[in-house]
């Protein structure tokens, strides 16, 4: 297909002209972390994220610990569809990288080759901040944030239009929440079974501290007695 923006009069083209022409006035050292925070950085930053909220989650339990792990677990799976959906989107419109379309763009990153629409990295974290906030409001909202910081770091690094962008954001939600219930009611199940599992249950839940024999004449268990005397 044509290419979605060609003219410098197009709003798209000078959103993406006045964001990446911060990197110009930059100072290099700041460019350059800019460039590992949009390629690498922020991603690494949604995995520990997922982690941290599937560490909280465990710690908590609780008897619908399944059902949000269940989410956890649909998060990275969401982005991974969304990222399979986007290969035949970007197959079909066809869309070349801004600095092949347009002079003057300060490029952070080379070798990118394949085409714009729909952004990849804008895909993944939005569908990863999505799945967060099924699960969890809190952990997810911060998810979201960072998924909107990477889109601005991709137009901000010259690599993809600001609509490419948008383009990740909508089709990371879509598959988020559209196969959201689907997900769960395959996950869900599954999870419970893990839980019950002698071995693996503790990926879901921690195991709470079995139950300990109380000293005849007392109200303490006897293993709390035994490390009162210690002590």
């Amino acid at each position: 297909m044509a290419v979605l923006a060609e003219s410098g009069s197009n709003p798209d083209v000078e959103l993406l002209y006045d964001i990446n022409g911060l990197a110009k006035d930059a100072p290099h050292w700041f460019d350059r972390a800019m460039e590992f925070v949009g390629e690498y950085g922020l991603l690494l930053a949604m995995v520990l994220l997922v982690l941290w909220c599937w560490w909280s989650v465990r710690r908590r339990g609780g008897e619908d610990a399944a059902s949000f792990v269940a989410a956890l677990v649909w998060a990275p799976l969401a982005a991974g569809i969304a990222v399979l959906v986007n290969v035949p989107i970007r197959g079909f419109v066809e869309r070349p990288r801004p600095f092949v379309d347009h002079q003057g763009l300060d490029v952070l990153i080379s070798g990118k080759t394949d085409f714009s629409f729909v952004s990849d990295h804008a895909t993944i974290t939005m569908a990863l901040g999505v799945g967060l906030f099924v699960a969890n409001r809190r952990f997810g909202l911060v998810g979201i944030g960072l998924a909107l910081l990477e889109g601005f770091c991709r137009v901000y690094m010259g690599v993809h239009y600001p609509t490419d962008v948008i383009g990740g954001f909508a089709l990371g939600t879509a598959v988020a929440l559209l196969l959201s219930p689907l997900a769960m009611a395959l996950l869900t199940p599954l999870m419970r079974a893990v839980e019950r599992a002698p071995r693996v249950g503790r990926i879901v839940r921690r195991r709470s501290t079995p139950d300990v024999p109380v000293v005849p004449g007392t109200r303490r268990p006897a293993q709390s007695e035994e490390r009162d005397l210690a002590a």
